[in-house]
């Protein structure tokens, strides 16, 4: 791995004092990324511990299986997105789980790979697949409409509502109107500059105007959220009683369906999980100076009940 893919996993900390890591568990990292909390999770369960990694991008794999090759046969890695993770922890006969881990981040790897179009910040094609569209999952992405495609073909309106339920960006209709008028827009660095041309940058703002617009077309080309609400209503049938599952989210949108999947089953006459977290965890001031890209994470956990 290239120094510049250094990756730091968010809040290893509070990760594994939430799962309750035990030596001989069993763990499922449903996106194992390049394998930063999996590793942590290992070292701390023991030389009989073991864990299954998931994650849909083919770099990823390969990166997590270089890192993770000290632990040997306690760790198996398979590429699939979270919500067929659950199955693959079925068939990989590592159920019932003691704790399962979601980090719903998108990676160093990806976003320091111009080529795979998750920057603005350096010039890529408009792609942003966190994997390919043929691997297992819940739902059929052969015909998800790409980066391209949404940005090239979308109309306004359409464009608009997306950045604005997706992005949560209040000035969407202008942005879109922007992106229209450029159009053809053939690089991320040219959409990044259309949305600037649009709203301008704010003096001294910490969040490029680009980063929500990026953000929505991201979560639609994945369909990351219908994602997320089927991995949590899979997870529990894979988890042993007192398990523990722990999400980390970065940003609103995704934090809110955590919440609320987590609210329902506390009112829920026969819930599935408990809440162990009342408020949602933050990464400390020291963690952000150190690991500036922690800043947005939010960590909620529950016991499997």
């Amino acid at each position: 791995m290239t120094s510049q893919h250094q990756h730091i996993p968010v809040m290893v900390d509070e990760v594994l004092a939430m799962l309750d890591v035990k030596s001989g568990g069993r763990y499922l990292d449903a996106t194992v990324g390049l394998g930063g909390h999996a590793e942590a999770v290992l070292s701390a369960s023991g030389a009989d511990g073991r864990l299954l990694g998931c994650d849909a991008d083919p770099d990823a794999i390969a990166a997590a299986s270089k890192r993770l090759a000290p632990f040997g046969d306690r760790v198996s890695l398979q590429q699939c997105w979270m919500d067929d993770a659950a199955n693959a922890a079925t068939d990989a006969s590592i159920t019932p789980l003691d704790g399962v881990l979601c980090d719903l981040g998108v990676s160093s790897l990806q976003l320091d790979t111009p080529e795979r179009g998750f920057s603005f910040q350096a010039e890529g094609p408009l792609d942003m697949q966190l994997g390919p569209s043929e691997i297992a999952g819940a739902f059929d992405t052969s015909d998800r409409a790409t980066a391209d495609e949404i940005v090239n073909e979308w109309s306004s309106d359409d464009l608009a509502n997306l950045i604005y339920e997706y992005g949560e960006e209040r000035r969407s209709r202008r942005i879109a109107r922007t992106i229209v008028a450029r159009r053809p827009i053939a690089t991320t660095t040219e959409l990044a500059q259309a949305v600037v041309d649009a709203v301008g940058i704010r003096p001294g703002a910490r969040v490029h105007p680009a980063t929500r617009v990026f953000q929505a077309i991201r979560l639609e080309v994945n369909r990351e959220l219908e994602r997320l609400a089927t991995f949590l209503s899979q997870v529990r049938g894979v988890m042993r009683l007192g398990g523990r599952l722990v999400v980390i989210a970065f940003h609103s949108l995704e934090d809110r369906i955590v919440k609320r999947f987590l609210r329902e089953q506390s009112a829920s006459a026969t819930p599935a999980f408990r809440t162990l977290t009342r408020r949602v965890l933050r990464p400390t001031a020291a963690e952000v100076e150190r690991n500036p890209r922690a800043r947005s994470a939010r960590l909620r956990a529950a016991e499997a009940i």
